[in-house]
């Protein structure tokens, strides 16, 4: 299997509308299940680098009831990676192994909801931090040799520092 490259790119004018095209297929999918589908991470943040890959987070009212479409996501792309290391959450991966999206999914109260819809808003809001932020991914990318969890090793320093400020100031706003 041909090593995944890691790679951060400057802000892309497409990330929204490949979204948009992703929310639409999703939506048809997931049916009334879905709560809010929503563009999250990086790409979501308009100025900021990124790995080029959309990341979805989907709010569902039932975990089981979007395991029941599992082949119908499989269809459109998004193939099913159960929790990935996080407890009560189903992740989807489209692209293969150069991966072009992928979809967080959670059941309405989970914990990581507000996490990620804080840090979002937290660096559209801080354009201090999404620089520092930045810095901190181009480097992660440049040190990383192509290994995705030293990439994210090397990020989760500064992720853990803002997570806390931006919860706080998400639970304000």
């Amino acid at each position: 299997m041909t090593k995944r490259r890691i790679e951060v790119v400057d802000y892309c004018q497409t990330w929204p509308q490949k979204f948009i095209d992703a929310k639409k297929e999703i939506a048809e999918v997931v049916g009334d299940n879905a709560v809010i589908i929503e563009h999250i991470g990086s790409t979501s943040v308009a100025g900021l680098s990124a790995k080029p890959i959309i990341d979805i987070l989907l709010e569902v009212k039932s975990l089981s009831d979007l395991d029941a479409v599992s082949d119908s996501m499989s269809t459109i792309g998004f193939k099913p990676k159960g929790e990935n290391g996080i407890e009560g959450r189903r992740y989807f991966q489209k692209g293969g192994n150069q991966r072009s999206h992928h979809l967080h999914a959670f059941e309405s109260g989970h914990p990581c909801l507000d996490e990620h819809r804080a840090f979002k808003e937290y660096l559209i809001q801080r354009s201090d931090v999404s620089a520092q932020y930045d810095r901190v991914k181009r480097n992660a990318a440049r040190y990383c040799n192509h290994d995705s969890q030293y990439y994210m090793e090397l990020k989760n320093d500064f992720i853990q520092q803002c997570m806390v400020k931006a919860l706080e100031f998400y639970s304000t706003n």
